[in-house]
């Protein structure tokens, strides 16, 4: 912890969107080191195997959980896309 609570790094808050985004603890982390999110970039992984009816927009778009650097979202590509 003592590394992210130096006002010079950048926190990369790294979690599944199969996972509940709201508690996720690199976000409760990050803000613990960053109350503001001044230095905080969210990164949305495995958006592609989300289950159906669910929606990180609002994430995506920091209505959830703010961050001044924003969401970055992450697609992971199937084995049967990449060979072709």
């Amino acid at each position: 912890m003592g590394h992210i609570r130096q006002e010079n790094c950048i926190i990369l808050a790294i979690t599944p969107a199969n996972a509940d985004l709201a508690t996720s603890d690199a976000l409760q982390l990050a803000r613990e080191a960053d109350p503001t999110g001044f230095r905080t970039i969210g990164v949305i992984t495995k958006l592609d195997i989300m289950d159906r009816g669910t929606d990180a927009s609002n994430f995506l778009l920091g209505k959830v959980v703010p961050l001044k650097l924003g969401y970055v979202g992450v697609v992971n590509c199937c084995q049967e896309g990449s060979s072709k």
